[in-house]
């Protein structure tokens, strides 16, 4: 890809006025991104019964999201060179905010996972336009560093912000208020960012090619849907059809970008061993950590009966983890190595999964706390260290193209997560074994037992509620495991992939 910025004189950079100003307008586009992909987990409990979806419409409402934003990152990214990252940013976020209003009105599961979906699309113009322009607004390393820190440590932020505001909103009026929430935010991106933001785009950037967007977004939908299919009802021909229809667009994906004279991502970039194994590590983390935290929102009311308010304050360690373990994590690397931040960091992830293992219904938070503690600051190092190796690892002007491969990473693990270990977790519980007359309904999903609990006599009902609990609660269990294994396996792989990877030096 080519360079989507003009040099700039240091001096004429440090001086423009307004930067931070211009800063914060974009880190609100992250800390929205950020907890709408948070706050869903606690709204799942009032959407399953309203909406009564069935338990895999359920995981289509927590991952399609995800799938579309990990196919069009690159594209978007690719659309905002040519036609103004400012634009796009600007376009992106009113969408996001008119799309949230459908998001909140949805009134079947069929019109839900379609509001998502729209949303998902909305969301890819956000991130790839972020940080491109954070580059083009901080020239001086000092200052661009910290805004960088500035804009990750923000997402950190949002999944506790997520969580906690989504609570209150769900203590206090319908489930729809957590997406209503993002109407005054981007109001306030969109206006000041119309005065502040400097409009930046490349100035040869080569035709925008829709062909290879069409691969990248059908390659990983159908791999992503075919592995979720798999994983919740076994093999069967029709999802393997799917999974190889997408994995020969991908395929077909990376043929065109090798021939393009401007490709949408420079394949190139993978060839560079530090910047793959870092963007391994991104994913594998995602997918070991996403599809537990889905369904934890779910153990923390629906099994242990706190409020929502009170699960989102439970789910706060790891943000808070997150966020001082990011604000050190560069220093860390430099004076040890970045293998043994970034392994350490997912080992440590790793085996605070693995004591979620012992996880049942009356489980302390002593153990939820402190293992969610020990994920934040294992993700924290983690994720902040190896952002910096992706752009490290590639020439200044390919910044752009490596940054929409890591959020890509990160989109594509979060769905896999759900697919996968969520699927874990709905295939154990759909067994469990309730009373006589217990409703189909009930083995859809927990929500689906809860509000089938209320159309019954009370021994039955709580006969059903018991055996229902106890099967969710052995299936979290079991994806805990999992997730614990992807983990470990992801700290050996970056031991060897990241060796003799250095951070660069800040003036």
């Amino acid at each position: 890809m080519t360079s989507t910025l003009r040099p700039a004189d240091p001096t004429e950079a440090v001086q423009r006025p307004g930067r931070w100003l211009a800063l914060s307008v974009l880190v609100l586009a992250v800390l929205l991104v950020a907890v709408d992909a948070t706050v869903l987990g606690l709204a799942t409990p009032y959407i399953s019964e309203d909406l009564n979806p069935t338990g895999t419409q359920l995981l289509w409402i927590g991952d399609v999201y995800s799938f579309v934003i990990a196919g069009l990152l690159v594209s978007m990214g690719s659309l905002g060179d040519r036609i103004g990252r400012k634009k796009i940013l600007l376009v992106g976020a009113t969408a996001f905010g008119a799309i949230s209003v459908l998001n909140a009105y949805a009134t079947t599961p069929e019109l839900m996972i379609l509001a998502r979906a729209l949303l998902g699309v909305a969301g890819a113009t956000l991130m790839p336009a972020t940080l491109a322009l954070i580059r083009n607004l901080f020239h001086d390393p000092r200052e661009r560093s910290l805004a960088v820190g500035i804009w990750g440590a923000t997402a950190s932020a949002g999944t506790a912000v997520g969580p906690i505001v989504g609570g209150f909103l769900l203590e206090h009026f319908w489930w729809g208020s957590v997406f209503l929430i993002n109407l005054p935010v981007m109001a306030v991106l969109v206006l000041v960012g119309i005065r502040m933001l400097p409009e930046s785009r490349n100035p040869d950037p080569g035709p925008w090619d829709l062909a290879s967007v069409l691969l990248s977004l059908v390659g990983m939908v159908g791999v992503v849907y075919a592995v979720k299919e798999a994983a919740a009802h076994g093999p069967a021909w029709d999802s393997l059809a799917v999974g190889l229809l997408g994995a020969a667009a991908l395929y077909g994906f990376v043929r065109r970008q090798l021939t393009l004279p401007a490709p949408l991502l420079d394949m190139r970039l993978f060839r560079n061993r530090g910047f793959s194994g870092a963007v391994l590590a991104d994913l594998l983390t995602i997918l070991g950590l996403s599809g537990l935290v889905f369904f934890l929102s779910q153990y923390l009311q629906l099994v242990q009966g706190r409020g929502p308010f009170e699960a989102g304050l439970a789910e706060l360690p790891a943000a808070v983890g997150a966020v001082a373990a990011g604000l050190i994590a560069g220093r860390t690397a430099r004076r040890w190595s970045v293998r043994a931040v970034v392994s350490g960091g997912l080992a440590a992830v790793g085996l605070a999964l693995a004591a979620l293992t012992v996880l049942d219904q009356s489980t302390g938070y002593p153990l939820l706390g402190a293992a969610l503690l020990v994920v934040g600051i294992g993700a924290g190092f983690s994720f902040t260290v190896t952002a910096d190796v992706i752009l490290s690892s590639v020439p200044k002007e390919q910044a752009g193209a490596a940054s929409a491969v890591s959020e890509t990473a990160y989109e594509l693990g979060a769905a896999l997560g759900i697919a996968v270990l969520g699927s874990i977790v709905t295939g154990v519980y759909r067994d469990f074994a309730g009373p006589a007359g217990t409703p189909d309904a009930a083995h859809e999903s927990l929500g689906g037992a809860v509000e089938a609990a209320a159309g019954m006599p009370a021994e039955s009902a709580q006969s059903m509620l018991d055996a229902a609990r106890q099967s969710f609660v052995d299936g979290l269990a079991l994806a805990a495991g999992a997730g614990a294994t992807v983990l470990l396996l992801a700290s050996v792989a970056a031991w060897f992939m990241l060796r003799h990877q250095k951070l660069e030096s800040r003036p």
